[in-house]
C-alpha cells in the first residue's frame, strides 16, 4: 500500500481526462487522497475542468496523442479559469511528443509504466509550484459537492450547491434524496455498491435547476466518509444530431417518417425498400456490439452511395432501427428497381469485422404508395412484404443453427481440435489450446465464434461451454506419450464465471476427466470480464491455487484495461491475432505491441501472440521480447494425430 504524506490537504479536487484508462487513473488518485472528478472524452473539457474545481489536471495522453495535445492547449489557453498545472501522461514510444505537449502548455509529465507512488508524488510536486496562487483560495468557492460524516450520519453541502438547491449546507441523507428523482435511486444505489469494492465511481442523473449532471463519488477507507462532486452536464444531448453526425447522409427513423408523411400530405407518390442486413446478428452476438455499430455505419455508408448513384437527391435514405433502413423516392418503380440492385450489389461485398471479411448481404422489399398511406401504414406494408419469404424460408442461418445446436451436442459433431503453443527461443511445442468446431453435416466446418453465437441464441451456451471443456479434458488426457509434456489450455466464458459454484465444478470436471491440474490453463477472453471483475478475480485465484494456470485471451482488441492486470491472478497474457499481425505495419503498431509486452513482463507474465502467419512476424515478436506463439505459421487447429506427428518430426 503507498505511504501518503499527512501534509496532503485530502479534501483538494483534482481534474483527470484519460481517454484509455480513466478508472485506473482515478483509483490511483483517491487512494492518494485526492477529489476525483475524471473524464474519458474532451468534449467541453474547459467547462468541465472549471466545474470541478480543481486547481490541478491530469491529461493521459496513451492511446490518443493528438487529442491529448488539443485537450493540453484548450486548458492552458482557458485565461483565468486555466489549471494551474497540466500534467501530461504519454507512453514511452511516444517520448518524442514531449515538446508537443511543452508547447501545448503542460507544466510536467509522466511516461508510462506509472507506478502508483510516482504518480501521487507527481501531483504533490505539481500541486506545490502553485501552491502560492491567489486562485486556489477562490476556485473551491464555486464548487458543487457535498460530504457525508458516517458518524453524525448528516450530510454538508458546500455553499455553491446549498444556493443552487436552495438549501442549508447541513441536510440529513433523506432530504438529499428527496433531490434525486424515484426512478433514478437505482443508478445511486448501484454507485453505492461499487464503492464497496473500490474508493471512487460515478454516477448521472437529473437534477433541477442544473439539468443532467454527473456525481463522482469517493469513499474515504479510513473513515467511510462518503464525498461527491457534482460536475452539471446541462442538457442531454440531441440524439438526433448525434446519429446525423455519425451517418452524415442518413436519416434517422424520426426523420424517414416526416420526409414520407410530408410527401404522402402533398399528393406526391413514393416509392419505398426496406432493406435489412442479413446476417448483422451473427455479427453482433459473435463480435460483440462495437464490431456490429461499425458494421451499421459501413452499411449505411454502402447504401446511401448505391442508392444515390441512381436516384440521386430524389431519394430518402434512413436506418429504421435495428439493422433495417429504408429508401424512399418520387421516382417510379423502375427507378427504384435499379437502386435497390445497386444497394443489393453493394451490400453483397464482404465487409471487414473484427480484421476479418464476413460476408453479410441483405433482403430487401418494396412497396408502393397507396391511397390513404400514412408513413407507418407504408413502411408497415413494406415490412410484411420483407418477412413474408422469412416465415416461408425459415430463419436465418444463426438461427437454424440455434435449432439444431443441441441436436448436434448429442450426436457428436462438436469436435475439439488443438492448436500448436511454441516457444520462440527453442522452436518446440510447448502446449496446445483447444478450439470447438461444429462438423455441420451440411455446411461443413463451423467456427467457434458462429458456434457459440448459435449457442447464446438458443440459450445453450453454458451447456455448450460444459460441453466443449469436456471433451477437450477427455481428448486430452488420453493423448499418446510423446505429448506427455504438452500443456493444454481450455476457455471459459462470462456465463462460466457467473455461475457462483463454477470452481468447484470446473475442478470436478479436471478430476474426473484424468487430465493432470498441473499442466492445465484456464484462458478467459476480456469482453468475459467487463461485468464480472470482482467475481472472476476471486474464481481465478481459486482455480490456481488449485495448481491450474490462468491466461487472459485477445488482449488488446476489447477495452484492453489495465484494472484486469492490476486485478486478476495471471499467468499468460495473450496478444490478439490483430496485434500480432499489425507488428509488420508502422513503427507506431510496432510501438503499441512493445508496450503492450513491456506491460506484461514487467508484471511477471508470459507472452503469448495469436495470430502468427509469418517469419517476419514472429522475428519482429521475438525482438520485442515475446515467449511464445501460435497460428498458422505452426499449423491450424489440428486433430491430435497430426499434432502428435507435428511432435514427433520436432524431435
Amino acid at each position: 500500500m503507498t505511504q501518503i504524506d499527512a501534509s496532503l490537504p485530502h479534501h483538494l479536487p483534482l481534474f483527470i481526462l484519460s481517454f484509455r484508462q480513466r478508472d485506473e487513473l482515478a483509483a490511483l488518485a483517491a487512494r492518494g487522497g485526492w477529489r476525483v472528478v475524471a473524464a474519458r472524452r474532451d468534449e467541453a473539457v474547459e467547462r468541465r475542468f472549471r466545474a470541478s474545481g480543481a486547481e490541478l489536471a491530469v491529461v493521459d495522453a496513451r492511446g490518443s496523442l493528438a487529442q491529448g495535445v488539443a485537450a493540453v492547449a484548450t486548458l492552458a489557453g482557458a485565461g483565468a479559469s486555466r489549471p494551474g498545472a497540466i500534467v501530461a501522461c504519454v507512453s514511452r514510444g511516444d517520448v518524442t511528443a514531449l515538446g508537443d505537449f511543452y508547447s501545448a502548455g503542460a507544466t510536467h509529465f509522466l511516461v508510462s509504466p506509472i507506478a502508483e507512488a510516482e504518480f501521487l508524488h507527481m501531483l504533490r510536486f505539481a500541486r506545490r509550484g502553485i501552491a502560492g496562487d491567489e486562485r486556489v483560495d477562490n476556485r473551491p468557492a464555486d464548487m458543487l459537492g457535498w460530504r457525508y460524516d458516517p458518524l453524525r450520519r448528516t450530510v454538508q453541502l458546500t455553499p455553491a450547491l446549498a444556493s443552487v438547491l436552495e438549501m442549508a449546507t447541513t441536510q440529513t441523507v433523506r432530504a438529499l434524496l428527496r433531490e434525486i428523482a424515484r426512478e433514478e435511486r437505482k443508478a445511486l444505489a448501484r454507485a453505492l455498491m461499487r464503492l464497496e469494492g473500490g474508493t471512487v465511481t460515478a454516477f448521472a442523473h437529473d437534477l433541477a435547476p442544473l439539468g443532467r449532471v454527473v456525481q463522482h463519488l469517493q469513499r474515504d477507507p479510513r473513515t467511510g466518509r462518503l464525498q461527491s462532486l457534482v460536475e452539471p452536464l446541462g442538457s442531454p444531448p440531441d440524439v438526433g444530431a448525434v446519429l446525423r453526425e455519425t451517418m452524415p447522409a442518413v436519416r434517422d427513423e424520426q426523420g424517414a417518417r416526416q420526409w414520407i408523411d410530408h410527401a404522402l400530405r402533398a399528393g406526391t407518390a413514393l416509392q419505398v425498400a426496406v432493406v435489412t442486413l442479413a446476417r448483422f446478428d451473427v455479427v453482433n452476438v459473435a463480435y460483440g456490439r462495437a464490431a456490429g455499430d461499425r458494421l451499421l455505419r459501413a452499411a449505411a455508408k454502402r447504401i446511401e452511395e448505391a442508392a444515390s448513384a441512381v436516384l440521386g437527391r430524389r431519394a430518402m435514405v434512413a436506418r429504421l432501427g435495428g439493422a433495417d433502413f429504408a429508401i424512399a423516392t418520387r421516382e417510379d418503380a423502375d427507378a427504384l428497381a435499379r437502386a435497390t440492385e445497386a444497394v443489393g450489389a453493394a451490400l453483397g461485398r464482404a465487409f471487414v469485422v473484427a480484421g476479418e471479411m464476413v460476408p453479410i448481404g441483405a433482403r430487401i422489399a418494396t412497396a408502393a404508395s397507396q391511397e390513404g398511406d400514412d408513413a407507418t401504414a407504408l413502411l408497415r406494408r413494406v415490412g410484411d412484404a420483407l418477412e413474408a419469404p422469412k416465415a416461408e424460408g425459415g430463419r436465418d442461418q444463426i438461427e437454424r443453427l440455434a435449432a439444431e445446436l443441441r441436436q448436434a451436442m448429442d450426436a457428436g459433431q462438436i469436435e475439439t481440435l488443438f492448436q500448436p503453443q511454441v516457444a520462440i527461443a527453442t522452436n518446440q511445442i510447448v502446449g496446445v489450446e483447444a478450439l470447438a468446431r461444429w462438423r455441420h453435416p451440411v455446411l461443413g466446418e463451423l467456427g467457434a465464434e458462429l458456434l457459440f453465437a448459435a449457442a447464446d441464441r438458443a440459450g445453450l451456451a453454458l451447456a455448450l461451454s460444459e460441453h466443449v471443456q469436456k471433451l477437450a479434458l477427455r481428448r486430452a488426457a488420453a493423448w499418446p506419450a510423446v505429448l506427455g509434456r504438452l500443456r493444454l489450455a481450455i476457455n471459459i466464458t462470462a456465463g462460466d464465471i457467473a455461475r457462483p459454484d463454477f470452481a468447484d465444478i470446473l475442478l470436478g470436471r479436471i478430476d474426473a476427466s484424468g487430465f493432470p491440474r498441473s499442466r492445465l490453463t484456464i484462458e478467459i477472453t476480456e469482453s468475459g470480464l467487463i461485468e464480472e471483475l470482482g467475481e472472476a478475480a476471486r474464481l481465478l485465484a481459486e482455480l490456481r491455487r488449485a495448481g491450474c494456470r490462468v491466461a487472459i485471451d485477445d488482449f488488446g482488441t476489447g477495452y484492453s484495461s489495465l484494472a484486469y492486470l492490476k486485478a486478476l491472478p495471471l499467468d499468460y497474457l495473450k496478444i490478439d491475432k490483430q496485434l500480432s499481425q499489425d507488428i509488420e505495419g508502422t513503427p507506431r503498431d510496432r510501438i503499441v505491441v512493445r508496450g503492450v509486452i513491456d506491460m506484461a513482463r514487467s508484471l511477471g507474465l508470459s507472452v503469448i501472440a495469436e495470430g502468427v502467419e509469418t517469419e517476419v512476424q514472429l522475428d519482429l515478436l521475438a525482438k520485442e521480447g515475446c515467449q511464445y506463439f501460435q497460428g498458422f505459421l505452426c499449423a491450424p487447429p489440428i486433430e491430435v494425430a497430426a499434432l502428435v506427428a507435428l511432435v514427433e518430426g520436432q524431435r
